[in-house]
Order: structure tokens, then C-alpha cells, then sequence
């Protein structure tokens, strides 16, 4: 508070002062702020590019004299605030690059506002000059300690005014300069990870879709096949249950007929010669032997073909939609019951070494699917390999008990799959075949089938005339049985031997 006599005299000095610096000036008060500016064009806000001085002070006369001395620096605004209570208000509309403050004012300490400014987002980083009269190192010592950033004795001589206006504002401006410059990057650095984040999510997306699509085309494409096999097995099971059960009253009275025939001749040693000559000329002996061999024969094509049916019906699994215990040998014969008009067209060589494997629970359609696409690919393979080798594919299944698990392996010795291809097998329309003949959509839904749907893996080794082999391995059971080994006791071994054979 200015009590002292010492503080009257200095404020009457001081007064003295600038009545003789301002001689005939004129003061422009424009509003009941006190706030005064040098035109009008003042009032709107800094735009960053230029010097912005704000001087808060509660004597107008203190006002103009510094105003005189910056009337000449034209790259200088000047603004003035009477009021203390009003500088945050002002500072937010002509954003100052500067503020000279007041040490000592009648309403409020210069130091409270000074912390005030401090305090406030908007006045923060402004650079504050002190002034006063006061040439007191102590007060110096707390106005820097309060966040002042230069103090001036006033009225300080103009040339120095103007250069700790220059210097704190240029100190600010590059501060402003630098903080949008860090905003800018962090800006940019921010925009570039939700770029990125929404670049991951719509690629994630498109693989979903086209994961989505590849299922339902294959889903599609597997349940035409299931119905058209399921519907030839129904139709042709119907003639040949038909014929199968005529054959045996077919060979019994074949054979009545005979007996009948035996019985002619017995007892009818002399025959007419008319009866003579059709005996030669049919040959009875031959006919009486080969039409047993007849009777035989169709009742092995009979059982043979309602074999094929049973095969067929075990291939499509339309009526075993849930997951079930199946015999994995079973869907892979029925698998290659399928396709053996292309075994025998390119006489390849079927090499099977089938472990003792107990029931699978298994989604059996679907993992005959898989065992369809391996197989078909095996057979392009070993297609294409030269002249002089022979075409041979290998299937062996084996038992790990370590981890209850069953291996299924499909071999080939064509050409290999080369590195580069090998890495993109198993994604969604990727096919190395030519266009019409491939959707490259069998092994990435084998690969969803086998990894998915029943926990387990498919791998593939390949190498350059080495052959391929893919390795597929699934769990025993996929539900939670509480006793493993009481259901391995109780399921019917249909495979207790290793067998090996050669189709």
C-alpha cells in the first residue's frame, strides 16, 4: 500500500515527470474499462505475427507517457488496462505478447496480480515486466520469485523500453512458434495412429469378409456336393437293395433247376436226338459251372456297389451335422472312393499305413472336406512330375497318447511347393492354378476346418522335388469327458491292426 511519506514523494515526482513528457497530449479513454488503444483496428485479436504490448497500471497519465514512447515503433500495438480485475478479460481478446505491470497499485498488489497471471492458461507464458518506482533489491528479488520476467524502474528511458519489449516478445513468439510446431507434430503423430488403428481395423475387416465369403462359397459349394451325393447314393440304394435281394431267390432257383435237370437225366438216360444236338450245341457241362459263376459274380457287384452307397453316404455326413466319434479311416477311404476315377486315370500308386486309432469326435463331413482338397491337390502334384518316376501318394495315421491326439499325414513326391508360394497356401483366394480351375478357397477352409472348428493344426512341409506332405493333427475328443480311458475301453476297436495296403 503507498502510505508512506517516502511513496508520496516519488508518486509526486514521478507525476511531475510526465507532465512534462506528455506537454500537450490528449488522452483517449475509449471505454469504462480503461482500456485504450491507438486505433481501431486494435480491437481485434494478435494473429501471432506481431508485437502486442498490454500495460496494466492504475494512472492513465503513467498510460500515455509510455504510449508516447512507442508512437513511433509503428509494428508495436499498444493496449492499456486501468483495472486489474479486467486484464484476464483483455489479455484472452488481444492474446499481448508482453505485459507491463505494476508494482504497486491502490486496488490490488502488483505481486497478487502478478501470481494471478501466473495462474491463469491464457497469461501463463506471457512474458511480465515489472515496473515501479521502486528500485528495492528485495522487491526485485520478489518480483522474479513470483514469475516476473524483466523489471524496469519507470519511466524508463524509451530506447530500453523498446528492446526488453523486443526481446521478451521475439522470446515469445518463439515459444508460441515452438509449441505449434510440437502441436503440429503431435497432431500430425496422433492422426497418423488413428490412420493407422483404422487402416488395422478395415484390414482386419476385409479379411473378416473375405473369410466369411470363402466359408459361405465353400459351405455352399460342399453342401451342393453332400446333396448330389447324398441324392445319387438315394437313388441308385433303391434298385440295388432290389436287386440284391432278388439274387438269392435268383441262385436258388438256379440251382432247383438244375437239380431238376439232374434228375431228367437220371432217369431218363435216353433222350430224343432233337434234345441230343441242343445239349452239344449249348454245352450243358459249361453252362451248369459258369452259371453259378454268374450268380456269384452279381452278388459281389451287388454288395460291391451297395459298398459304394454306404461310402457315399459316409463322404456327405448330411445327417451327422453335430460333432460325433468316427472312424477317421472310414472317411478317407469314402474320401478316396470319390476320387478314384482320377487314381485310375493317372495310375497313381495309393500307399496307406493306417495306425490304431480309436473313435474321433469330429465334425466328420466337414474333415472329409479337408482329406478331399489335400487329396485333390496331391493328385495335381503328382501330375505334373516327369516322365520316368512314378506317381505315388502316401496316407499314414498314427496315435501321440502323450497329448491324446491323432496325425494324419498326406504325401505326394510331385514337384514341391516353392517357398514363396508356401508362405500363402492357406489365404483366402490364393491359387497358383489357372483361371476357371481353382478358387483358392480349399485350403484356407481346410485350414479354418482344422484350427477352428476342432483345435488342432495343419502344417505343410515342401521342398523343390521333394514332394509335399501335409500334416494335420486334432484332439481325440473336443467336449470335456470326465474319463478318457473308460471311454476308450468302452468304444469298438475297428481298426486293431496296422494295415497296409496298396490301392
Amino acid at each position: 500500500m503507498k502510505t508512506t511519506a517516502s511513496v508520496y514523494g516519488l508518486q509526486n515526482f514521478t507525476a511531475k515527470k510526465l507532465n512534462n513528457l506528455m506537454e500537450n497530449s490528449v488522452m483517449h479513454t475509449t471505454n469504462t474499462r480503461g482500456i485504450e488503444r491507438r486505433s481501431p483496428t486494435t480491437e481485434s485479436t494478435n494473429d501471432r505475427g506481431g508485437i502486442v504490448v498490454l500495460l496494466v497500471d492504475d494512472r492513465p497519465i503513467v498510460a500515455e507517457a509510455v504510449k508516447r514512447l512507442l508512437k513511433y515503433e509503428t509494428d508495436i500495438e499498444f493496449h492499456y488496462c486501468q483495472d486489474g480485475a479486467q486484464v484476464i478479460p483483455l489479455a484472452e481478446k488481444i492474446q499481448p505478447t508482453v505485459i507491463l505491470l505494476d508494482l504497486l497499485m491502490p486496488d490490488v498488489d502488483g505481486l497478487v496480480l502478478l501470481r494471478f497471471l501466473r495462474a491463469h492458461e491464457s497469461t501463463r507464458e506471457v512474458p511480465v515486466v515489472m515496473l515501479s518506482t521502486n528500485d528495492d533489491p528485495q522487491k526485485k528479488a520478489e518480483a522474479f520469485s513470483n514469475g516476473a520476467n524483466d523489471y524496469l524502474i519507470k519511466l524508463p528511458d524509451r530506447v530500453e523500453l523498446v528492446a526488453r519489449i523486443r526481446y521478451h516478445s521475439d522470446a515469445y513468439l518463439n515459444l508460441l512458434k515452438r509449441y505449434e510446431v510440437e502441436l503440429t507434430r503431435a497432431y500430425n503423430q496422433e492422426l497418423e495412429r488413428r490412420v493407422e488403428e483404422r487402416t488395422r481395423e478395415l484390414t482386419e475387416t476385409l479379411a473378416h469378409l473375405q473369410e466369411t465369403q470363402s466359408q459361405l462359397i465353400q459351405s455352399e459349394k460342399m453342401s451342393s456336393l453332400g446333396q448330389l451325393v447324398a441324392g445319387i447314393a438315394h437313388e441308385v440304394n433303391n434298385p440295388i437293395s432290389f436287386i440284391a435281394g432278388n439274387i438269392e431267390h435268383t441262385n436258388e432257383y438256379v440251382q432247383n433247376l438244375l437239380e431238376l435237370l439232374e434228375l431228367y437225366e437220371r432217369h431218363y438216360p435216353e433222350t430224343p436226338q432233337e434234345i441230343r444236338d441242343f445239349k452239344e450245341e449249348i454245352d450243358l457241362g459249361f453252362v451248369r459251372k459258369d452259371l453259378e459263376k454268374i450268380v456269384d459274380s452279381m452278388k459281389m457287384g451287388t454288395d460291391r456297389i451297395r459298398e459304394i452307397v454306404l461310402n457315399l453316404r459316409t463322404f456327405s455326413r448330411l445327417d451327422e451335422s453335430d460333432m460325433k466319434f468316427v472312424d477317421i479311416h472310414e472317411g478317407i477311404e469314402s474320401t478316396l472312393l470319390i476320387l478314384q476315377h482320377r487314381l485310375k486315370d493317372s495310375s497313381i500308386e495309393i500307399v496307406k499305413t493306417y495306425g490304431d486309432l480309436p473313435l474321433v469326435e469330429c465334425y466328420a463331413g466337414q474333415l472329409n472336406q479337408v482329406f478331399m482338397n489335400l487329396l485333390a491337390n496331391a493328385i495335381d502334384a503328382v501330375n505334373s512330375i516327369e516322365e520316368g518316376r512314378s506317381p505315388q501318394i502316401e496316407i499314414e495315421t498314427a496315435l501321440n497318447e502323450t497329448d491324446d491326439r491323432v496325425t494324419i499325414r498326406i504325401r505326394d513326391n510331385g514337384v514341391g511347393i516353392p517357398e514363396d508360394v508356401k508362405n500363402r497356401i492357406f489365404d483366402p483366394f490364393f491359387t497358383t492354378k489357372p483361371v476357371g480351375e481353382g478358387t483358392g478357397l480349399g485350403l484356407s477352409i481346410g485350414y479354418q476346418i482344422v484350427t477352428d472348428k476342432h483345435q488342432g493344426s495343419l502344417e505343410c512341409k515342401s521342398g523343390p522335388e521333394s514332394g509335399t506332405e501335409f500334416t494335420i493333427t486334432i484332439p481325440i475328443q473336443q467336449s470335456k469327458l470326465s474319463d478318457l480311458a473308460s471311454y476308450r475301453a468302452a468304444s469298438t476297436p475297428k481298426n486293431s491292426q496296422v494295415r497296409k495296403a496298396i490301392a
